[in-house]
């Protein structure tokens, strides 16, 4: 694999407007989904799911990759086709999670190290055998009292870091998601701080194992009051904090920022996103977009609930945000 396939590649996953579409939650957080609406937490009720999304008229219209889990990038459809030769033909890149989840770190309550570089080489070579073409590996940032520590900020930077570079070495793009957490109740200020100081550690964690910044792509949060702030700012303000942000941190030789929605509102992360686009898009060197799970999934969800007569109209609903969150890559999304 050269360096120009994988420049290619991480080129085209935020070309034309589209997006990523995150389908990669683990088990336990799609059964977590299914019991709030009554749907059986079983693989052949994921596996319906998954079958529903992929197969979504239009949905590449939209959508440019989509991030599987280790159970779908196994699974097929009712027709006998891998999930991610379903993919590929409506042109969608098809990607796949390869951390083994965020885990408490040593010596540092209330914090976590992600883990899963333990034979990450071989089962990268496995899932590029099963057609991915890129990955994606999430570090947790928690904001608390003392929290985040300088530890935990460089521990999960140097494995983000170390992931990347497997990557490339095996040919896939590395989607680099160090996620600042929105729980709890601090200030837009501070997530702004945070988030900066943790995207100057990975950056420089990026650099110092050779990552190809070209032939990579960043899954941020963007930089949002905690959800238990007295204030909540507006969208412009969010706009305004996530790209300064970004701008001080993200080399321009990186060709995207997708961002993840992190238990936003479908409405409200499109909104943000479609504001830093109004406003920012000039003086960006990157393109800003998205890379949503809940935001996009979770009114096709609702719809669905397990029930095989609701399919068209689910899927209906999933489209719909995809093209609403297209719409505010250009700057010219509106709710109604």
């Amino acid at each position: 694999m050269t360096a120009q396939t994988l420049i290619d590649t991480a080129r085209t996953l935020v070309a034309g407007d589209k997006g990523l579409l995150a389908m990669d939650e683990s088990n336990a957080t799609c059964n977590k989904r299914f019991a709030t609406l009554g749907i059986p937490q079983t693989e052949a009720a994921r596996r319906d799911w998954r079958e529903l999304i992929v197969t979504a008229p239009g949905l590449g219209d939209s959508i440019s990759g989509a991030i599987l889990f280790d159970e779908t990038i196994r699974q097929k459809t009712n027709a006998g086709k891998p999930f991610a030769k379903a993919l590929e033909g409506v042109g969608i890149i098809p990607g796949i999670k390869v951390d083994t989840g965020a885990k408490p770190l040593a010596g540092h309550p209330g914090e976590t190290v992600t883990e899963g570089l333990d034979g990450l080489r071989e089962r990268l070579a496995e899932y590029a055998g099963m057609g991915a073409r890129f990955a994606k590996w999430r570090g947790v940032i928690a904001i608390g009292d003392g929290l985040p520590t300088r530890a935990c900020v460089r521990v999960n930077a140097h494995a983000l870091a170390r992931y990347a570079a497997l990557c490339q070495e095996a040919g896939l793009v590395p989607i680099v998601e160090p996620e600042v957490l929105m729980d709890g109740g601090h200030s837009l200020a501070r997530c702004a701080e945070v988030t900066e100081e943790v995207l100057h550690k990975t950056f420089a964690e990026l650099r110092a194992q050779g990552v190809l910044l070209e032939g990579m792509l960043l899954k941020p949060n963007m930089v949002l009051p905690g959800q238990k702030a007295a204030v909540q700012d507006s969208v412009e303000a969010v706009a305004e904090a996530t790209v300064n942000c970004l701008l001080r941190t993200v080399p321009a030789a990186v060709p995207g920022v997708a961002f993840l929605s992190g238990g936003q509102s479908a409405q409200l992360a499109s909104a943000r996103l479609n504001e830093m686009n109004i406003r920012f898009k000039s003086r960006m060197p990157w393109a800003l977009a998205f890379s949503f799970s809940r935001a996009v999934q979770q009114p096709a969800l609702d719809a669905w609930k397990g029930d095989a007569a609701n399919v068209s109209v689910a899927q209906q609903a999933l489209v719909l945000r995809t093209r609403a969150n297209q719409a505010a890559r250009r700057g010219d999304y509106k709710e109604a």
